[in-house]
């Protein structure tokens, strides 16, 4: 079945607000804290990498808020 164009099946990354990584960093660093001695080191990487991705992300302040256009006038 062929995606439509803008649908989430699309290849594109989701785009996540600053709560939604903050929360995805705790999450992140329970499971690399609860991993068995015998994880694979690759694993054991990946999260790693995707925690110190996502702690450069939240480090840069966040952007200023959009401007919110004026209502519009009926006439």
């Amino acid at each position: 079945m062929r995606s439509r164009e803008g649908q989430l099946s699309d290849n594109r990354p989701i785009s996540r607000t600053r709560v939604e990584k903050e929360k995805q960093l705790r999450d992140l660093k329970e499971v690399l804290a609860g991993m068995k001695a015998h994880a694979t080191p690759a694993l054991r990487d990946s999260v790693k990498a995707k925690i110190k991705e996502l702690e450069a992300e939240l480090a840069s302040p966040p952007p200023p808020p959009r401007d919110r256009r004026p209502p519009r006038r009926e006439f």
